[in-house]
């Protein structure tokens, strides 16, 4: 099989595949994979961006990968076929190279099939070590790909690597492999870490920018408040239930973006990220999108402006809010807490399905809900809820299109781009859900905002809704048969167009 394909399919899953703690990648007793002629264990792939310095802070502007405490440890079958006396008895080669220079790891006799470990007739071919990594020197630098050898000694069972820093001079996506091509090698097993940093911490390249971000968005979140908080204040006996959730998700999301904020900065200064506190951050994140669309999908409904309750469907809106912010929870945690492995990467294949579905169905449930508001509102021609939600339903529609077109560049910015090296602009792709969510709740504000006239879009006993069957139920049970029959001959008048001129005039001093 093509070493460069390889190559590409262990630079796919070479996160996958290790333990990763932040910009530490941990190994404990890691095997050795046989790939082609060779054996390799992938260290972990990361944006880092060239020096700018020599300083010793953490922020010092010095960027590079550090080897720590790396131990390897091969057969016993393995040891006993060498003599104690013997230096060089078993070679491991660390690897590090850019993306962009992928090709330059393994090369080919005759056109045939390449091979990453160097064969008899390639170092005849390409003069290089037989037993050995073919490494071609790249174009821009003749010192990288970067191999660093480590050898067993005598009959040892294990050797260590010395605690070497490798400086980065330039900005590009690394990856690093240890590569064993002796056969004999075959069952060796490693422990150890590396320590990967940035110029100005150890974020990883693509994670960096959104530190920043996190910053512009708690301003904007704060503005936010200032704003709404100033006139829930000034106007809070006129406050809307409504009213009162806007201010309950206000409040999460400032809180959720100063928590991220601080999870960032402590995982820029240590490297490490804490499963407590990451835990909390998607947390409130989950609750926070769970309120969220509960939220749009109970003013969908017209709950607290065109009816009183939610009826019969409280249950089934709270039901779906329970599974939505359990679906997300677990997401989450599975994206942001914890180890990266192959199980964990499998497990989130299964946890973004459902939480997808649940995003579709309320999707369909909020447009379908808003359509028939809408159509009650105009029925009775309140004109000025059916102003409000027809801005209501169009800022909406704007949200829902430029959902789709961001999948859409989404998928085709990462189909294009399997080997991560556009990971300087990755951020944004993260970033846009928050400001499209800020923006959303930005014009819900604008919308409903604390007023002397709230009260004004409220739900009114003297104007009837129109409900479904199981909310008519629910919501005129215990009245009359002719409080019922009179609300149905109300229904049928308005709907036949006949009305009274006077109680139009009643009913628009009443608006």
């Amino acid at each position: 099989m093509d070493s460069a394909y390889l190559i590409s399919i262990f630079l796919l899953l070479s996160t996958a595949l290790t333990t990763i703690n932040a910009s530490i990648h941990i190994y404990q007793n890691q095997l050795f994979n046989e790939v082609g002629n060779a054996y390799l264990l992938p260290g972990g792939s990361e944006g880092l961006a060239a020096s700018r310095s020599s300083d010793n802070s953490v922020s010092d502007g010095r960027s590079f990968i550090r080897f720590e405490n790396i131990t390897f440890w091969r057969t016993q079958a393995a040891a006993d076929e060498q003599s104690d006396k013997e230096h060089g008895t078993g070679l491991i080669q660390a690897v590090i190279f850019e993306a962009a220079d992928r090709n330059n790891i393994g090369g080919s006799a005759y056109g045939g099939q390449r091979s990453i470990c160097c064969t008899p007739d390639l170092a005849k071919l390409e003069g290089c070590k037989q037993g050995e990594v073919i490494r071609i020197p790249s174009s821009t630098d003749s010192k990288w790909p970067m191999v660093l050898n480590i050898y067993f000694g005598g009959n040892d069972l294990s050797t260590s690597m010395d605690n070497a820093k490798v400086p980065i001079m330039k900005t590009g996506m690394y990856n690093l492999f240890f590569i064993a091509c002796d056969p004999k090698l075959k069952g060796t097993t490693m422990s150890g870490k590396t320590v990967w940093k940035n110029p100005d911490g150890y974020l990883p390249g693509r994670m960096a920018p959104l530190k920043k971000f996190y910053v512009y968005m708690m301003i904007a979140y704060l503005l936010l408040s200032a704003i709404w908080f100033s006139q829930y204040v000034r106007f809070w006996k006129d406050i809307l239930l409504l009213q009162h959730c806007i201010t309950a998700v206000i409040g999460l999301g400032l809180f959720e973006m100063i928590l991220w904020y601080f999870d960032y900065s402590n995982f820029n200064s240590t490297g490490m990220r804490p499963v407590v506190i990451t835990t909390w951050v998607v947390t409130v994140g989950a609750i926070r999108k769970t309120l969220s669309r509960l939220l749009i999908l109970s003013v969908s409904m017209g709950y607290g402006v065109v009816r009183p309750t939610l009826g019969g469907l409280t249950s089934k809106v709270l039901l779906l809010g329970a599974t939505y912010f359990l679906a997300s929870e677990l997401l989450d945690i599975t994206e942001y807490v914890g180890t990266i492995n192959d199980i964990s990467g499998r497990a989130r294949l299964f946890l973004v399905l459902p939480d997808a579905f649940l995003d579709a169905f309320l999707i369909l449930w909020i447009f379908t809900s808003l359509s028939k508001t809408l159509e009650q509102l105009q029925v009775k021609r309140i004109s000025a809820k059916l102003d409000l939600y027809r801005k209501f339903s169009n800022a909406l529609a704007v949200a829902v299109i430029a959902s789709v077109a961001w999948i859409t560049f989404e998928v085709y910015f990462k189909a294009t781009d399997p080997f991560n090296e556009r990971w300087q602009s990755a951020w944004i792709i993260t970033a846009f859900w928050d400001i499209l969510s800020f923006a959303l709740l930005c014009v819900i504000c604008y919308l409903w905002a604390p007023s002397q006239s709230s009260q004004r879009y409220a739900y009114s006993e003297d104007v009837k809704d129109e409900f479904d069957d199981e909310e008519a139920q629910s919501l005129t049970r215990g009245q009359s048969d002719g409080d019922v029959n009179l609300v149905k001959q109300e229904r049928n008048n308005g709907n036949a167009g006949v009305s009274d001129p006077e109680d139009d005039s009643e009913e628009d001093k009443r608006e």
